[in-house]
């Protein structure tokens, strides 16, 4: 059902049907993430709720599939901004005409296997959120930590700093804190989220300069990059995983993750890879290899897992 008392309004229709569950995935932090909220019908997300912090202030985004079609509606002082950027946000900036003619082009096994798994996931895009904070503070929460530990932890502090989304928004729909608002964190509450000091004090120097990754957002991607990798604690990892939300980056790969390179050697080899390894095998196709990394990803490819499993330790109530 369409709500009509919006602050404001977009119906666009994309360039191709447009996957939003491949698309905005990556931007949810686990089924319980209390900013993003989607009804969910059999393999397609139709209607989905995203609440945001946008350089205008806290906002309610809701888009709504509708054959072709796709309506944004947004409330509160960030309204005109989201709904404005709803089409970067379904990944309508991204182009992926090159990469389908390099694919088409080249003649061995990896590239006509890429271009299978492409023609059955016509609909992802990557998505250009726009927003900076959001992203860096949940992709340091992720550093070298098991993925329940991070989603936990931005579930936790979101909820218990942010504000209600505004608007007709689903129950438990929350903006997460401004700048301001994730340096007020007093220390017990990062303690009881599950975030040490390192990953604190990490946060809190993002935080401060919030309004420069702003201001910054808006001209090329490298001036943003070169600005993260002048904050201590933030690393290659860390700006990658950024750059690919708030901006659908399309080379930037995560040198540095835990899984993804034995994920891509798996894939591509059968064996697992290292850093170096993974570069080498996505190296063909330099300009893209971030969409190729999500054409891989999206097949739920898992590579063989070898000794003990990473200990989820809860020092909560220490």
């Amino acid at each position: 059902m369409i709500v009509a008392t919006a602050d404001a309004e977009l119906e666009f229709e994309p360039s191709e049907p447009r996957d939003l569950a491949a698309t905005l995935g990556v931007i949810r932090r686990g089924r319980g993430d209390p900013t993003l909220h989607a009804v969910e019908g059999p393999g397609a997300w139709r209607d989905v709720w995203r609440a945001q912090r946008t350089p205008e202030g806290a906002a309610t985004l809701r888009l709504i599939v509708d054959g072709p079609l796709v309506r944004a509606q947004a409330w509160g002082a960030g309204a005109a901004w989201s709904v404005a950027r709803a089409p970067h946000l379904i990944g309508e900036h991204d182009d992926w005409r090159a990469l389908d003619e390099l694919l088409a082009e080249r003649d061995d096994p990896a590239s006509s296997a890429l271009a299978r798994v492409r023609r059955r996931t016509r609909g992802l895009r990557l998505t250009s959120t726009g927003v900076v904070l959001e992203a860096a503070v949940a992709a340091v929460l992720e550093q070298k930590v098991t993925g329940v530990e991070a989603r936990r932890a931005w579930r936790t502090l979101v909820r218990q700093h942010g504000e209600r989304a505004p608007g007709p928004a689903p129950e438990g729909l929350t903006v997460m804190p401004d700048g301001v608002g994730w340096r007020s964190i007093p220390d017990h509450d990062w303690h009881r989220a599950g975030v040490g000091p390192q990953r604190m004090a990490t946060v809190r120097r993002v935080a401060a300069v919030a309004s420069s990754l702003d201001r910054l957002s808006e001209r090329e991607p490298a001036a943003l990059e070169a600005a993260l990798r002048s904050i201590p604690g933030v690393g290659e990892w860390t700006v990658a995983e950024v750059l690919q939300r708030s901006h659908g980056h399309p080379d930037l790969v995560s040198v540095g993750d835990a899984h993804l390179p034995h994920v891509i050697g798996t894939w591509f080899t059968g064996d697992r890879a290292d850093d170096a390894g993974m570069l080498d095998l996505l190296a063909p196709w330099g300009g893209h290899r971030q969409r190729v990394v999500r054409l891989v990803t999206s097949l739920g490819v898992e590579a063989p897992r070898f000794g003990a499993k990473a200990t989820i330790e809860d020092h909560r109530n220490r």
